[in-house]
């Protein structure tokens, strides 16, 4: 279906109305977000992030992720804009926004009021109130049977897609935590000594075309493993440091 807005997208968000589209659409026929693995890559995913003067941060092991509480929906307002991570939401797609789950994941979410089920992509933030703990798509909301109420309590279940990684997908993503980057090689170097005493994780340096030089811990096989390590570094390092992600699509 069509992902062109319903709005003139050079209207600022908070002067429009949000709402559903005059198509009805039957939840019959709705079918769910099919699970596969992703690579989890940096848009969209900063921890942690302030929003309206809360700060959140992201949830490290995601994975066996539980919550209840309540859902809403979004529509036309946001139709055909980008999510958090760049990608373009549709009212008509099994999409969902969330404030502490890293995306992309796929949740399963029962509507504990009718039983219904549903299976959403999160590939969005949201939503800022400090009532609701997931704004689902239209459709979604449709085919959980709440769209007209506005919202549902419901329940929410992160689907471990980690048995769905290929070796071919999984060589495509490094993670990594950067720690520092210096116009001298030797800042960087003393860096990457200091580092490689603390750590047990390897510890290195990377000089890219730009002349910069970035210490870098890892690399870590995946995400839930670089947050872990995150949380160690912090213990021995009083410096920021921020995610990069290498991965063979650069999409």
């Amino acid at each position: 279906m069509s992902v062109e807005p319903f709005y003139d997208p050079d209207t600022p968000l908070d002067e429009l109305q949000d709402g559903a589209p005059l198509k009805t659409l039957d939840p019959n026929l709705i079918a769910d977000a099919v699970p596969r693995f992703d690579i989890i890559k940096v848009n969209g995913n900063i921890s942690p992030y302030q929003v309206m003067g809360k700060v959140y941060e992201l949830e490290d092991d995601y994975r066996g992720f539980r919550q209840r509480g309540m859902a809403s929906w979004y529509g036309t307002k946001f139709h055909g804009r980008k999510t958090s991570n760049g990608e373009i939401y549709s009212l008509y797609a099994m999409s969902a926004a969330h404030k502490t789950l890293p995306i992309p994941v796929y949740v399963k979410v029962t509507n504990l009021d009718n039983g219904r089920q549903a299976v959403v992509r999160v590939n969005d933030r949201g939503p800022f109130h400090s009532d609701r703990i997931i704004d689902l798509s239209y459709a979604a909301a449709v085919k959980l049977g709440y769209a007209e109420q506005g919202t549902a309590e419901v329940e929410i279940e992160v689907i471990d897609t980690d048995n769905m990684r290929t070796a071919a997908l999984a060589e495509q993503a490094k993670y990594y935590l950067q720690v520092g980057a210096f116009s001298q090689l030797s800042s960087a170097n003393r860096l990457q000594a200091k580092l490689s005493a603390d750590l047990s994780y390897p510890v290195a340096v990377a000089s890219g075309d730009d002349a910069l030089h970035r210490v870098r811990i890892g690399p870590f096989a995946d995400y839930p493993s670089a947050q872990a390590a995150k949380k160690l570094v912090k213990k021995r390092w009083t410096g920021g440091t921020s995610l990069i992600v290498e991965h063979g699509d650069k999409g």
